[in-house]
């Protein structure tokens, strides 16, 4: 990640949020004709992005887990899935699970994964920016840009894309 783009990321305000906020409201209602390729954006941003430089997400978020996640932690841990979710596992009142310890139990001193090839699905698709709902996905995206600077570094991208699209109708 370019120098730059960290120090935008580390100074985000609320304003910004109300910003980027407007912003995705927008993206969300726009014609998907008239939305850039999200797979060019995303790997534009990621070929740049070194995420072992940051590991916010791990330090920040705790990860979403699905009971596939859990089973396959679990076998890979040695440890049957009851022990695991006793021991590494909250449920919120809506039945959702996640990892319960921030930063990550599995996150490593020099910012990787202890399990990383058997991650949570939840992990391998943050920050979400690649997927096709990405433009619908107003809330999760203006979040996912306090945590993430690549997804504030998407963000801008598709911002620029969408106000050059706006100027050369005009």
């Amino acid at each position: 990640m370019k120098p730059e783009n960290l120090n935008r990321w580390e100074n985000l305000t609320k304003a910004d949020y109300k910003n980027y906020l407007a912003f995705f409201k927008k993206l969300s209602a726009a014609p998907k004709s008239q939305s850039p390729d999200i797979e060019t954006i995303h790997s534009e941003v990621f070929s740049d992005t070194d995420c072992l430089s940051c590991a916010n997400c791990c330090k920040t978020s705790p990860a979403l887990l699905t009971k596939e996640d859990i089973k396959r932690i679990s076998k890979h841990l040695q440890i049957s899935t009851k022990e695991f979710q006793k021991k590494y596992v909250l449920e919120d009142v809506n039945g959702e699970l996640s990892l319960n310890n921030v930063p990550c139990q599995f996150l490593l001193q020099d910012n990787s994964c202890s399990i990383y090839e058997i991650r949570p699905e939840a992990c391998r698709q943050f920050p979400h920016t690649h997927d096709k709902d990405y433009p619908r996905r107003v809330i999760l995206n203006t979040k996912n840009i306090f945590v993430c600077p690549a997804a504030l570094a998407i963000a801008e991208k598709w911002e620029n894309v969408i106000n050059n699209l706006i100027l050369s109708k005009k």
